[in-house]
C-alpha cells in the first residue's frame, strides 16, 4: 500500500524522519518496500504570477503571456491552455527545467516570438488528473518557490501482510504508527450535515442472504454536480496510486485508502424506485461492468440489483449502466459488509481482483459500513454539493460484542525468553488499542484455533482476558497475543537466550538407506538421473513388466492398474509411470542422440498404480548401462557393459546393505528382457527378510527398436528393503581371524547352460562349515572340451576359528566337492 506522509501525518504525530519511520514500521511487522519522493523530478519548475494575458500575435488557439516568478525579469512565455487569467499563480517550468518523463524544457521560438519556458498543467506534473487547463495555484502560494517545496510527498510502499486488512488503510496504519510511538490517533471526522428529506422515503434495501451481506448501509445525496475533484484531493489520490475520476467517485475512493472500507456509488436514476436487492445471480443474467465488458453472471457471484436486474457484482466491480457521470444529480452511497470467501471467490472466478475485492477478502469490521457511509456522504457533499438525506438505510444496526482472548504472562514470557510483569504487558498491549483485564475467575486459554481447536484451564491469578478492538479481526489465540506484545515491545529488545527445554535425542534420518545407496552407486561410476513420472500411453504398454516379482521386506508391491491424469500438461504426460525402465531407456536415447555412447545411469523413483480406487505407490531402483562399462585406456581395450555388469553392481549394492551374496535366476517370460539374458535376483538380509529382489537382463532389441534405441543396453529394476524410508543395517565388527586360511582352485566342466549359482551352491553343501567362501574367477569354452560344456573355475577358501587346517582335511573336503558336483551338477574336474 501506497502511504503519503501529509495523509498520515492528518492522523497522527510522526516524530521521525520517512527512513526512521520505515524503519520503525518494518520492525512492527509493517515492511516498507521502497521510499519514494514525489516532485524530485520536477526540476526548475517554481511558482509564478501572470500579469498579462492576450492572443498570440500569429495564431488563434495561443495565448502570450507574461510572468512574474517575484524577483528578476518577468518572462514571457507562449499557452495554448484558455483557463488561465491575470493575476493567477501557476507553476512555472523554467528553461533547463525538466518534468516527470524526462521531458526537458528549452526556449523555444513559437511562430516568431520567443517563449521562455513553459506554464504546467497537473497532468503533466503528475499532480492532478487535468490536461486540458494549466494547474492554478493558491493566491498565497509564495513566487519564485520551488514547486517541489510546496507540492512535494513523501510515499512509503508498505507491505502489509495477508493477515492484516486493518492495516490497508492511512487509519490502520496511523495506528501502528501510534504504537510505535506510544501516541493517539486523530479520526477523520464522519459527522453528517443532514439537509434532504428522510432517506427512507427515497432508498429501500433487501438482503435475501444476511450470511453473505451481514450489514448493508445506505445513504442518498441529492442535488450533486459531478466534476474534478479539489487539486489537493487528485494530488493526495495519485500519490497514493489510485487515478482521479470525478468528485463523487474519488470520495468513495478516498475513503476506501482512509478508513480501508470500499465504498460504491450509483447514479440515483439508474435505482428504479431506489430499491436496491442483494441477492444470488439468476441463471441466464449478464452485465456489463465498469469496464465495459459483457460478462455472463455465475449463479454463486453476490449482486448489487434492482428489481430490473443487477447494478453490479457484490464487493468487485460495478455495472457501466448505474456508473456515476457527468448528469448524475442524485448518488445512492452503498457502505455494506460481504462474506469474505464469497468475494475471493467471486473475484478470482472472473479475473477482476481490485483494491475494493482485496479488502473485503480480508474480512471487514462490522462498525466499518456506518462510518465508510457518512464519510463518504459528508465528503460528496463538501466536494460535490448537494444535500445529504436525514438518516441512513441500515439492515443490521448496532455492533457486535467485542472478542475475548485470555492468555497467561509468565507463558508470554516463557515463549518470548523475556521478563515483562504482567503490567508492562497490559500497557505494551493498550497501545494497539488492546485493553487486557484481570480474570476473576478460572479461564480456558485458547492456543490454537486451526485446524484443531486446542485450549487450556488457567486460574484466575495466572491469567489476563485481553478485550480485542474490532477491528483486530486476526487475534484469536493465546499466541496472537504473544505476537503482539513481541511487535511492540521490539524484537530487537528481546534478550538472545537459548531454550530451557531439553533438546531431543538423536532421530536417525528416514532417507539414510536411499542416499546411501546413490553414494554407492555414484562410487561405482554411475550417475542419477531423475525422469519424469507423467509418461504417455505408449510408454505404459511396453515398460510394465510381465511376470511376477519378488519384493523385499516392508515395500509395497507392484498394484493395481495404471493411473491416468484428469488433467495431462500434454499427451506425453498423460499417466503415471509404473516401472522406470521407461525413463532409463529415454535418457540413454537423448545421451546417444548427442553423440554419447557410453552410458551408466541409475534412478531411485517411484511407480504408481490405483488399486481399486485406493492409490498405491512403490519406491524402487533403476539402472541403465550402455555403450563401454569399462573405458579404453593404453592398457585395455572398451568392454561393452553385459548383464554380468549389472550382477556385480547388485552384489556390491548386497556388501553395502549387509546382505547375503544374491542369487540370480534365469528369466524366460519377461517381454521387456532379451530370452537367455535375463534374470531374477534375490538377497537376504541379515534377519533372514528380503533384502533385495528384482529383476535384470539385456533389453529385447525388439524392445529397443520400438523405442528408437539402437545400442545394446541393460537394465535393472530393483526391490530394496528400506529405500522407501529406512537405515542401514548396524554393522557388527568381528575380531580378525586368528588361524591361517587354505585356498585351493577347482575347475568343473559343466554343461554351458549350467547356472554358477547353482554350481557354486552344490560346492558350498559339499564343503561344509569349513569352507569360508568360494568365487568364481574364470570361465572357458572351447578345446578340449565339447562345443555345449564350459569350465568354471572357482577359488575356495578353507578356514577354521579354533585351529589351523591341515593338508588332510583340506584335501578331505576337496574329495566330498568333487563327488558331490558330479552328482549334483553333472560336473567333472578339468584335468
Amino acid at each position: 500500500m501506497r502511504v503519503p506522509l501529509t495523509w498520515l501525518a492528518e492522523f497522527v504525530d510522526i516524530p521521525f524522519t520517512p527512513e526512521a519511520l520505515a524503519e520503525r514500521l518494518t520492525l512492527l511487522g509493517m515492511e516498507v518496500k521502497s521510499i519514494e519522493r514525489r516532485g524530485d523530478d520536477w526540476r526548475d519548475v517554481v511558482v509564478g504570477e501572470l500579469l498579462s494575458v492576450e492572443p498570440h500575435p500569429r495564431a488563434d488557439r495561443l495565448l502570450l503571456t507574461t510572468v512574474t516568478l517575484g524577483s528578476g525579469a518577468p518572462l514571457r512565455i507562449v499557452c495554448g491552455a484558455t483557463n488561465i487569467a491575470v493575476g493567477q499563480r501557476v507553476p512555472v517550468a523554467l528553461p533547463g527545467a525538466v518534468l516527470p518523463g524526462g521531458r526537458a524544457i528549452e526556449r523555444a521560438e513559437k511562430l516568431g516570438v520567443e517563449s521562455n519556458g513553459m506554464l504546467c498543467s497537473g497532468d503533466e506534473l503528475r499532480l492532478t488528473a487535468d490536461a486540458d487547463g494549466i494547474l492554478i495555484l493558491p493566491g498565497d502560494a509564495p513566487l519564485g518557490a520551488r514547486l517541489a517545496d510546496l507540492y512535494g510527498e513523501t510515499v512509503l510502499d508498505v507491505d502489509v501482510k495477508p493477515n492484516r486488512g486493518d492495516a490497508l488503510s492511512i487509519l490502520g496504519l496511523a495506528r501502528e504508527v501510534a504504537a510505535a510511538t506510544a501516541g493517539a490517533v486523530r479520526p477523520p471526522d464522519v459527522a453528517v450535515r443532514e439537509t434532504g428529506g428522510p432517506v427512507a422515503d427515497r432508498l429501500r434495501v433487501e438482503v435475501e442472504d444476511p450470511r453473505l451481506c451481514p450489514r448493508f448501509v445506505g445513504r442518498w445525496c441529492s442535488g450533486v454536480s459531478v466534476g474534478p475533484s479539489p487539486d489537493g484531493v487528485q494530488m493526495r489520490l495519485l500519490a497514493a496510486g489510485v487515478r482521479p475520476v470525478s468528485n463523487v467517485v474519488d470520495a468513495s475512493n478516498y475513503v476506501m485508502l482512509e478508513l480501508g472500507k470500499p465504498i460504491h456509488t450509483f447514479d440515483a436514476a439508474a435505482v428504479r424506485d431506489g430499491r436496491i436487492v442483494v441477492r444470488l445471480a439468476r441463471p441466464g443474467e449478464r452485465l456489463t461492468t465498469l469496464d465495459h465488458v459483457d460478462r455472463e453472471l455465475d449463479p454463486e457471484a453476490l449482486l448489487i440489483a434492482d428489481p430490473d436486474g443487477p447494478l453490479g457484482i457484490a464487493g468487485v466491480m460495478g455495472g457501466a449502466a448505474s456508473e456515476v457521470g457527468p448528469g448524475t444529480t442524485d448518488v445512492v452511497v452503498e457502505s455494506a459488509i460481504f462474506d469474505p470467501v464469497s468475494i475471493r471467490r467471486t473475484a478470482f472466478r472472473y479475473g477482476l481482483r481490485s483494491e475494493a475485492s482485496l479488502r473485503f477478502e480480508k474480512g471487514q469490521e462490522h462498525g466499518l459500513a456506518e462510518l465508510g457511509a457518512d464519510r463518504t456522504a459528508r465528503l460528496i457533499s463538501e466536494w460535490a454539493g448537494g444535500s445529504v438525506a436525514v438518516g441512513r438505510v441500515d439492515t443490521a444496526p448496532g455492533l457486535p460484542g467485542l472478542a475475548r482472548v485470555p492468555f497467561r504472562p509468565a507463558r508470554v514470557d516463557r515463549l518470548l525468553g523475556a521478563s515483562l510483569s504482567a503490567d508492562e504487558q497490559r500497557g505494551l498491549l493498550r497501545r494497539v488499542g488492546i485493553v487486557a483485564e484481570v480474570a476473576e475467575r478460572d479461564v480456558v486459554v485458547p492456543i490454537a484455533s486451526a485446524p484443531q481447536p486446542r485450549s487450556v484451564t488457567a486460574a484466575a491469578g495466572d491469567a489476563l482476558v485481553a478485550v480485542i478492538p474490532a477491528w483486530r479481526g486476526d487475534i484469536s489465540v493465546e499466541a496472537d497475543i504473544v505476537e503482539e506484545i513481541a511487535r511492540i515491545h521490539g524484537y530487537d529488545r528481546l534478550p538472545t537466550t537459548l531454550p530451557r527445554t531439553e533438546m531431543p535425542g538423536h532421530r536417525p534420518s528416514p532417507l539414510q538407506l536411499r542416499d546411501d545407496v546413490r553414494v554407492a552407486l555414484a562410487g561405482a561410476g554411475l550417475t542419477e538421473v531423475v525422469t519424469h513420472a507423467l509418461v504417455s500411453e505408449r510408454h505404459i504398454e511396453l515398460w510394465s513388466w510381465r511376470t511376477a516379482e519378488a519384493v523385499a521386506a516392508g515395500e509395497g508391491p507392484v498394484a493395481g492398474s495404471p493411473v491416468r491424469v484428469t488433467n495431462p500438461l500434454s499427451i506425453d504426460h498423460g499417466w503415471l509411470r509404473r516401472s522406470l525402465v521407461g525413463g532409463l531407456l529415454d535418457v540413454v536415447s537423448l545421451n546417444l542422440r548427442r553423440g554419447r555412447d557410453d552410458a551408466a545411469v541409475f534412478e531411485v523413483g517411484k511407480g504408481y498404480g490405483n488399486d481399486g480406487g485406493a492409490p498405491r505407490e512403490w519406491w524402487r531402483l533403476g539402472i541403465g548401462l550402455t555403450g563401454a562399462f569399462d573405458v579404453p585406456a593404453w592398457n585395455r581395450l572398451a568392454r561393452p557393459a553385459d548383464i554380468d555388469d549389472l550382477k556385480g553392481i547388485v552384489e556390491a549394492l548386497a556388501r553395502r546393505l549387509g546382505a547375503a551374496g544374491p542369487v540370480f535366476e534365469a528369466l524366460e517370460d519377461e517381454a521387456i528382457l532379451h530370452p537367455g539374458r535375463a534374470s531374477t535376483v534375490l538377497a537376504l538380509g541379515a534377519d533372514g527378510g528380503v533384502a533385495i529382489a528384482g529383476r535384470l537382463g539385456e533389453v529385447h532389441p525388439a524392445m529397443l527398436e520400438a523405442w528408437g534405441v539402437r545400442a545394446t543396453t541393460v537394465v535393472a529394476e530393483l526391490s530394496i528393503a528400506g529405500l522407501s524410508g529406512g537405515q542401514l543395517p548396524r554393522v557388527r565388527v568381528a575380531a580378525p581371524p586368528r588361524h591361517q586360511e587354505t585356498v585351493r582352485d577347482i575347475a568343473v566342466v559343466v554343461a554351458d547352460g549350467r547356472p554358477v549359482a547353482e554350481v557354486a551352491g552344490a560346492i558350498g553343501a559339499a564343503a561344509g562349515e569349513l569352507l569360508e567362501s568360494v568365487r568364481l574367477f574364470d570361465v572357458y569354452r572351447g578345446a578340449p572340451l565339447a562345443t555345449d560344456e564350459r569350465s568354471l573355475a572357482f577359488r575356495l577358501t578353507f578356514r577354521a576359528r579354533d585351529r589351523t587346517l591341515t593338508e588332510a582335511e583340506v584335501d578331505d573336503r576337496i574329495a566330498v566337492v568333487v563327488a558331490m558336483l558330479e552328482r549334483a551338477v553333472g560336473g567333472r574336474i578339468r584335468g
